[in-house]
């Protein structure tokens, strides 16, 4: 059952991410025993707040070339057709569908697009603040998380496909400033 949630100092209106101080992360195992780390460094998008937080929506684009795991190697590898083949498709795209509520949680359902592939997910959001930014400027901090199935989603790994587990953590942490 979906009930109101109390979210402190909830502002409506249009907000547009700020990637300068946004982070898209994800974790995966890799062989069993060690776990790779990266992050895209290009995230761009719009959260709208409604009167109810339950009809309020987020679109994002995240550049799949902006991948970054800290080893350049392993970033041009997974650039390529074995993970998330940038040359055909450049970006990664989410979409809700639809904000939940319950024992004051939110959870924001969405269609998250890798490879070409789209898939629905479920984002676990905290809100962590509504407050004012630079220049006096309304902003909103939140940070979301979900696990996807690579493979769900087109990304094969090619043959070192059976070294790489197949669940994808997914974090977010999302600064935006809202306009107008």
């Amino acid at each position: 059952m979906s009930t109101q949630v109390d979210i402190p100092g909830y502002v409506t209106g249009t907000w547009v991410i700020d990637a300068a101080r946004s982070d898209v992360s994800l974790q995966i195992r890799q062989a069993g025993f060690s776990t790779v780390r990266g992050r895209f460094d290009e995230v761009e998008g719009t959260i709208v707040t409604a009167a109810d937080p339950r009809d309020s929506s987020v679109t994002a684009v995240i550049s799949s070339t902006s991948v970054n795991t800290a080893n350049k190697r392993r970033d041009e590898h997974l650039r390529t057709k074995d993970f998330l083949n940038v040359e055909s498709h450049p970006t990664i795209t989410f979409t809700s569908t639809g904000v939940r509520t319950d024992g004051g949680g939110v959870h924001v359902d969405g269609d998250l697009t890798i490879c070409g592939v789209t898939r629905p997910v479920t984002l676990e959001v905290e809100v962590e603040e509504f407050g004012v930014g630079r220049g006096g400027r309304p902003l909103v901090r939140l940070s979301a998380r979900t696990e996807i199935n690579r493979a769900d989603h087109g990304v094969s790994c090619g043959p070192a496909s059976a070294f790489i587990s197949k669940k994808v953590a997914i974090a977010l942490k999302i600064e935006a400033t809202k306009q107008g």
